[in-house]
């Protein structure tokens, strides 16, 4: 399971990812306050890609990621056309 330390590399795997097969990507988010982390994992059962950060300021963009990958998954519109606007 590859951990991406750059925020940049992860977005870019994980829409890769997604686009290949949207019906069987999964989006697991986790906070574990006892170490103070928050995780964020992509997997399509044959890939999984996770970052993992402690950081306050990686929140908002990991929000951000996450809701655009919902709004894309209940999009009716070309998956790929909404991804590359956003």
């Amino acid at each position: 399971m590859p951990h991406y330390h750059a925020w940049e590399e992860f977005t870019r795997a994980a829409e890769k990812l997604y686009l290949a097969d949207p019906m069987k990507v999964r989006v697991v988010l986790k906070y574990r306050h006892c170490d103070g982390n928050l995780c964020i994992k992509v997997t399509d059962d044959v890939a999984c890609l996770l970052y993992r950060t402690d950081q306050a300021q990686d929140v908002k963009k990991i929000e951000k990621f996450h809701s655009q990958l919902m709004r894309l998954m209940v999009a009716k519109e070309s998956r790929s056309a909404a991804m590359e606007t956003d």
